[in-house]
């Protein structure tokens, strides 16, 4: 079964996501579980807390269908010793906040080299941040995102998230979420029959569906292998409509949350409806 849901807005509190998400008719959300745009925010207080749970509760959804996303500010991989302290306790704060509020997955970008070092090093250091994580945490799992590979983002190759995964120690730990709009604009013709089919044969030898844990479901604004980031709305960009009936039929993206990032949040409920109506 397809769980289809977005990244829902949180303002006034964590507690009005899921509030927010059963409008829409979603079956998952996504959410920020503090300010995306600060490296810092007030402690969640136990009405906030109390109030997540009692509404996901309420409108029926589960942690293995919420995909937090954490702030855009951290970079587990940056060069710089002072930003990287800064991004590792800031990422730290927000597994942490996971942990209060019942989640079990926090959605991050992996990191940027900046190119001041090379992209195994950045790599290596994003690991090592994980690592440093999770010896302090537990119940977690990091769900690393794939990227486009604008400017300095790693992540763009399946052979990034696999070499990261292979260096992370506690393998229960970690995760993958793949864009579909990131994915096509990083290089993989997803949008073709054949293209499609050998995406995911790649995924699944280079780094194994057995670490798929979530879909963002984005067209595209930008052509294949653009290397830009830009979502557009379902079935309105360069990914056209096809590629997103044949992801609702396919099995091996059931059971995880599905989520839209697409622009224009007031098509929300319409697409999440037509996404339901194309399973055969």
């Amino acid at each position: 079964m397809k769980y289809i849901g977005a990244h829902v807005s949180a303002a006034g509190g964590v507690e009005n996501a899921p509030v927010n998400a059963h409008q829409i008719g979603a079956k998952a959300f996504a959410l920020f579980i503090k300010n995306q745009k600060q490296w810092y925010a007030k402690e969640l207080t136990q009405q906030n807390i109390d109030g997540f749970k009692e509404n996901c509760e309420k409108y029926g959804y589960t942690s293995d269908k919420i995909l937090p996303h954490d702030s855009y500010l951290i970079n587990l991989g940056n060069p710089d010793p002072e930003k990287l302290k800064m991004s590792r306790n800031s990422f730290l704060h927000e597994i942490r906040r996971c942990e209060q509020l019942g989640l079990t997955m926090l959605n991050f970008h992996p990191g940027s080299h900046l190119k001041i070092i090379s992209e195994n090093e950045c790599l290596d250091l994003i690991a090592e941040s994980l690592n440093i994580t999770f010896d302090k945490t537990k119940g977690v799992m990091a769900v690393i995102e794939n990227t486009a590979g604008q400017g300095s983002n790693l992540g763009y190759k399946f052979e990034h998230l696999a070499q990261i995964i292979d260096k992370v120690e506690d393998k229960s730990r970690i995760g993958v979420c793949l864009d579909t709009c990131h994915t096509y604009t990083a290089g993989y013709d997803i949008k073709s029959v054949e293209g499609y089919k050998k995406t995911f044969e790649d995924f699944d030898s280079i780094v194994g569906f057995n670490y798929l844990k979530g879909i963002h479901l984005n067209d595209s604004k930008k052509p294949l292998a653009s290397r830009v980031d830009r979502h557009d709305s379902i079935g309105k960009g360069f990914l056209g409509e096809e590629v997103f009936q044949r992801l609702m039929n396919d099995q091996r993206f059931d059971d995880m949350p599905i989520i839209l990032e697409t622009p224009d949040d007031s098509l929300w409920a319409e697409e999440i409806r037509w996404l339901y109506s194309q399973v055969y």
